[in-house]
């Protein structure tokens, strides 16, 4: 097992705790295939386009899974 660089680790908080991140990156940080997290982010209204960039605002999209809490 490979250990990790400090940078290594603060770049992968960083990336956790951004407001808005991009589909890939969306789709990692919740452990969600891409087209599942493209859908679930839309149906969250939590998608924001500017020109061609589309952009998931994390705190919306948590809210919204919350809502699937058994």
């Amino acid at each position: 097992m490979r250990m990790r660089s400090g940078k290594e680790t603060v770049d992968k908080t960083r990336a956790y705790s951004k407001k808005f991140v991009r589909y890939r990156e969306g789709a990692e940080k919740y452990s969600l295939g891409l087209s599942k997290f493209q859908e679930l982010a839309k149906e969250a209204g939590a998608v924001y386009k500017i020109d061609k960039i589309a952009l998931v605002n994390c705190e919306i999209f948590e809210r919204y899974l919350e809502t699937f809490r058994a």
